[in-house]
């Protein structure tokens, strides 16, 4: 018996030991769990950063970011307008089954429902600390402001910076635009010149503050939509004009969330993303972005409205260097970081979305997981992506100008017209040679996947309500 005791005296050192270390290092049970960054900036184009075939100014940390993550090439916002774009990012369901649509005004009686599965939600269910600082733009009356949406912190506005009295077409449409700070107003009418700056010090501020517990950090821009602004330290400094400085500003703005997460040592323990909510408002001529090689822009279901730069940087889980081709979109991050967190999603309301952790970590052989994306103008269901073909359905969209506007006073827009057509967007991403004749199998395969979301979601030109669809949060509703 005596032989035994110094090995069960060891053993039980050992265990002891073990339960110091485990109940000493509060932080131990969170690194399980990754930070999560997502950036998303307003009205950028596809063509507009330089690590995705910009000529114009310099975009080095987002270049840097994308050289140590992956970028996607065919990356998708759900609707190529504000309200749409973020309430499919943030709920991982088509904005339509949701409710928002368009760009919810001041005055709107509607906002997103508090009862949707969030992005917030889903990390506050693991512990996170939460914070938005940028626009919001999902109801700005109090019950649907970020506060009530499971975010614990929330700097800036609650809709898009140019419904304000300084409107250069409709002046007197818009009451004053107030500036959050929490659930207080800090100012109405701000300079535009500031906001890039503003939200990117709450960033840092809340990386610092929240180093030692996991956290879920949005930071929607108000930039670079109209009206522009860019600080003093970059205003008239790019060589690219007002658009080039905001910019210039924004990525400075990602290089400062990139250097605080490495200097308070949360860099491999932290997944920054980057996208935009759609494509550039070319109405405003030089006060908007390119997208480049796509066709059109904002405001339409063609490439250059809804194909959007996506980065993502996480050092020891993303390859660096790594460039995926395969089709995903926005309503596809929340199911992809429920299962990071082993979040289970919800059973009673559907979501959308698929993981795309293997396409991001660019797992040998990773495929899409969607059969095909649906893209909507509203509530008409004006085209279906499925791998590398995309058809379109007859629609009315809005046609880039050909005179090209300046300082900021919008021209007026077109009106084209596409009826049923079909592009490879392997061979032709600016979507130029109508493919239908030649492929009526393919043509007749999307008209079946679109008929099947008909029925779901519904659609304005064939008069289908969908039996899918929700509620979204009504001013009037019972509390």
């Amino acid at each position: 018996m005596a032989m035994r005791q110094p090995t069960i005296r060891c053993a039980l050192l050992v265990a002891l030991a073990a339960l110091i270390v485990f109940t000493t290092c509060p932080t131990r049970a969170a690194e399980r769990f990754p930070n999560i960054v997502m950036i998303f900036v307003d009205d950028m184009g596809y063509g507009d950063l330089t690590c995705y075939g910009s000529k114009g100014p310099a975009t080095p940390n987002l270049d840097r970011m994308a050289s140590q993550g992956v970028r996607f090439t065919d990356f998708y916002v759900a609707q190529a307008v504000c309200s749409a774009s973020r309430a499919a990012l943030l709920t991982g369901c088509y904005n339509v089954r949701l409710g928002i649509l368009g760009a919810l005004a001041p005055n709107a009686k509607i906002g997103l429902n508090p009862n949707e599965f969030n992005l917030a939600r889903v990390c506050k269910s693991k512990g996170y600390s939460t914070a938005i600082f940028g626009k919001w733009h999902l109801g700005s009356l109090p019950q649907f402001l970020p506060l009530n949406q499971g975010f614990d912190q929330y700097a800036g506005l609650p809709y898009s910076n140019d419904m304000w009295p300084k409107h250069p077409e409709n002046p007197k449409a818009y009451p004053p635009l107030p500036l959050y700070e929490q659930d207080k107003v800090l100012e109405t009418n701000p300079s535009m010149d500031m906001l890039t700056g503003f939200y990117t010090d709450h960033a840092v501020r809340f990386i610092e503050a929240n180093k030692d517990k996991p956290f879920f950090l949005y930071v929607p821009h108000s930039m670079p939509h109209v009206p522009l602004g860019a600080g003093p330290n970059f205003k008239g400094k790019s060589g690219f004009g007002l658009y080039g400085d905001v910019v210039s500003e924004l990525d400075w703005s990602v290089g400062q969330i990139l250097e605080a997460i490495k200097r308070n040592n949360l860099d491999e323990n932290t997944l920054v993303m980057f996208a935009s909510d759609n494509g550039p408002w070319t109405t405003y001529g030089d006060h908007a972005g390119s997208a480049g090689p796509l066709r059109e822009a904002k405001g339409t279901s063609f490439e250059g409205g809804i194909r959007e730069p996506f980065i993502a940087r996480w050092p020891g889980k993303i390859p660096a260097g790594k460039v995926c081709r395969e089709p995903a979109m926005t309503i596809d991050i929340l199911p992809t970081i429920a299962k990071l967190l082993d979040v289970e999603l919800p059973k009673d309301k559907k979501i959308d979305g698929k993981d795309i952790w293997p396409l991001i970590t660019s797992q040998p052989g990773a495929k899409s997981p969607q059969e095909a994306y649906y893209i909507y103008w509203n509530e008409h269901l004006e085209a279906v992506r499925a791998g590398k073909y995309k058809l379109h359905f007859p629609h009315d969209y809005r046609e880039t100008p050909k005179v090209r506007a300046t300082g900021g006073i919008p021209t007026k827009a077109g009106v084209g017209h596409i009826d049923i057509a079909l592009f490879d967007l392997e061979t032709d991403p600016g979507e130029t040679t109508d493919l239908a004749a030649q492929y009526p199998e393919v043509v007749k395969r999307l008209q079946g996947l679109a008929d099947t979301m008909r029925a779901d979601l519904g659609d304005s030109a064939t008069k289908q309500k969908g039996s899918g669809r929700r509620e979204p949060g009504r001013a009037d509703a019972p509390k």
